[in-house]
């Protein structure tokens, strides 16, 4: 993939991607396992619930846990934008509002969760997404989001 390249990558290209490089979180709070699809609209990724996980309770990711996941989705975009499409360095970005949160069940210990995100709206350094988090094919979570991005002076944009 060519730096500046709009073009949608292959799926087996962004799965090759080490999520760490996307993303201004390290262990142990990072929440995304891996990249699985990325265009202009979608993002989606992966996460295999592990038992030393920050999130886990009781054997289950917490809600907290989600909600997080789902905003590493947004910054694995973000990331995503930025090294590969505008060669730029990874940025840091906030939770400006959540809407219509529901959570619907809590992912074991062990299992599999994808997490889709959809692009609404991007104006001014704000993005609006919808976020559905599912195991298999049944809905976890789902919520909509505002996501701050950080500029390179360290103001929000």
């Amino acid at each position: 993939m060519r730096q500046g390249d709009y073009s949608a990558p292959t799926d087996a290209f962004v799965r090759s991607i080490d999520v760490h490089e996307l993303l201004p979180q390290q262990e142990p709070l990072v929440m995304i396992g891996s990249l699985e699809h990325y265009d202009v609209a979608r993002t989606v990724t992966s996460l295999q619930i592990q038992e030393g996980n920050l999130f886990v309770e009781d054997g289950k990711f917490t809600a907290a846990g989600m909600i997080e996941n789902m905003a590493q989705t947004c910054a694995a975009r973000i990331g995503y934008i930025n090294k590969y499409i505008i060669g730029k360095g990874v940025q840091v970005g906030y939770i400006a509002a959540i809407r219509n949160m529901e959570i619907h069940a809590c992912p074991l210990v062990g299992e599999r969760i994808t997490t889709e995100i959809n692009v609404v709206e991007e104006v001014f350094g704000m993005t609006l997404i919808t976020a559905r988090i599912t195991r298999r094919e049944e809905l976890m979570a789902s919520a909509e989001m505002k996501i701050v991005v950080k500029d390179d002076k360290g103001s929000v944009d």
